[in-house]
């Protein structure tokens, strides 16, 4: 997959709003489902092991969705989403973490998320 332009990867975001807020809901129906198939774990009205199973399929659906745009899946707890782009020719990663209302956030590819800084005005 190529390059996002800071535009593009703004829309592609918006685009996978609905998939990354299902992505939230059942990576908290997992935690919950497998907590209770614990020894000893707290019952839930979700279900058992069959309804486990489904969420753990659905989960990695929801994940190569997002992959499949050219965008980078970095984390799921919490959701981190990165869309490698070129700003002023340095190769950068554009950075979304779950709870940004919007993108405005990039690093630089060889830094990671510890260099992440805010997107320059546009």
């Amino acid at each position: 997959m190529g390059l996002f332009t800071v535009p593009e990867a703004r829309a592609e975001l918006a685009r996978l709003r609905p998939i990354l807020d299902e992505l939230v809901v059942v990576r908290a129906d997992l935690v919950e489902l497998s907590a209770a198939l614990t020894p000893g774990g707290e019952p839930t009205d979700l279900g058992g092991l069959p309804e486990r199973k489904a969420a753990e399929a659905r989960l990695n659906e929801l994940m190569t969705e997002v992959q499949q745009t050219g965008a980078e899946l970095k984390g799921v707890a919490p959701l981190l989403v990165d869309f490698p782009a070129d700003l002023d020719g340095v190769p950068v990663l554009l950075c979304w973490l779950e709870g940004d209302e919007e993108l405005k956030w990039y690093h630089r590819a060889d830094l990671g998320f510890a260099g992440r800084r805010p997107l320059p005005p546009t």
